[in-house]
């Protein structure tokens, strides 16, 4: 099959691979339908996640048609449609459990890490691809929902939503600024307006993305490039600052802006990729009160969202940009790499 390959930092290629086989009992293997391109797989081809070697197929994303079943899988058949999450969890383990699935104790890829797609494990950027754990970690595609929309509910969507909306509680009347409003940015803009804030701040250096994200629900846009935008910002507060504030670019810089626009008792919510060391001043924030939180996204709200997707309460369409055909994905990749020039969100490629 052809699958996307990483070669080391700044290197990938559209390659011939081995096609996927079933290796344990609870597998399945899934044809590609549709994928898309993260920030994250950026990240990796600048080098920032050196657990990523040489020779993995990238992607942990997508939406596919079942074509072969491991001998223990049960509620899966030959010929569903389902969506990928962007986190495996194999259901049983401690951490399962208390759904906190991105530590996964389970043994793919590795014990404590629940990210493996693209990452420990072959990806979904691929014509074919082995799902570990699949009943505990697939989605069937309900009818009303298509290909491309189940693609944004394996990360982007319950990402946002998680990390940045829930770790950061967001709650009815509350003032969230979010830094950054590229495809996560924009996903926790629209999550956020399931919980009742009374405004929502995108702030981006990119005036277009400013502007796109007032049709996610940001209520007032932010360009970061003003040498005044912290004031714009408290300006639309009482002063003190926003209740939460919602990091989603991942560098110290962006970071730092969360801290400078939080009130006293707010809320910080990291959901950036990181690949260097951020500052962190602890000598003195910790008189101001407030709560900072991060983490990997675990997927334990990806059948809510469905939900609400499938109702149009929220509009994954309105994620996607562009669309291509899956063996132009080295064309995609320039696209979404140059997202300030082609205004790129998210980029589908389809099978």
């Amino acid at each position: 099959m052809k699958a996307l390959v990483f070669h080391g930092p700044g290197k990938k290629s559209w390659d011939d691979v081995p096609d996927p086989t079933i290796l344990h009992p609870t597998d399945v293997i899934v044809k590609m339908d549709a994928t898309t391109i993260c920030g994250t797989d950026l990240h990796i081809l600048k080098g920032d996640v050196p657990a990523v070697g040489s020779g993995r197929v990238l992607g942990h994303e997508g939406v596919g048609t079942i074509t072969e079943i491991g001998s223990a899988v049960t509620t899966l058949a030959v010929g569903d449609q389902v969506i990928l999450s962007c986190i495996s969890a194999c259901g049983k383990c401690d951490f399962c459990k208390h759904g906190v699935h991105s530590h996964c104790l389970g043994e793919e890829g590795a014990s404590g890490i629940g990210w493996i797609f693209g990452h420990l494990i072959d990806g979904t950027q691929a014509e074919y691809v082995r799902v570990p754990y699949a009943e505990t970690s697939v989605y069937k595609l309900p009818s009303g929902v298509t290909p491309e929309q189940g693609v944004v509910l394996s990360d982007i969507l319950p990402t946002g939503h998680e990390i940045g909306v829930r770790y950061g509680s967001v709650k009815p009347g509350d003032v969230v600024a979010v830094v950054g409003a590229g495809p996560v940015g924009l996903a926790t803009i629209a999550t956020s307006g399931l919980y009742g804030p009374s405004r929502v701040i995108a702030v981006d250096v990119d005036a277009n993305r400013v502007e796109q994200a007032k049709g996610f629900g940001a209520t007032d846009g932010v360009v970061s490039s003003d040498a005044d935008w912290k004031d714009q910002v408290l300006a639309m507060t009482d002063g003190l600052g926003v209740d939460v504030a919602i990091e989603a670019v991942g560098i110290p810089q962006t970071f730092q802006m969360c801290l400078d626009v939080v009130r006293p008792a707010g809320h910080v919510a990291n959901v950036g990729v990181h690949g260097a060391p951020v500052e962190f001043a602890l000598q003195d924030l910790w008189i101001s009160n407030i709560n900072v939180s991060m983490g990997l996204v675990n997927t334990d709200t990806l059948g809510v969202l469905l939900k609400l997707v499938a109702q149009r309460r929220i509009d994954p369409d309105l994620f996607i940009s562009h669309r291509f055909a899956l063996g132009d994905i080295i064309e995609a990749y320039d696209v979404f790499g140059r997202a300030a020039e082609t205004k790129a969100l998210k980029v589908v490629l389809q099978a």
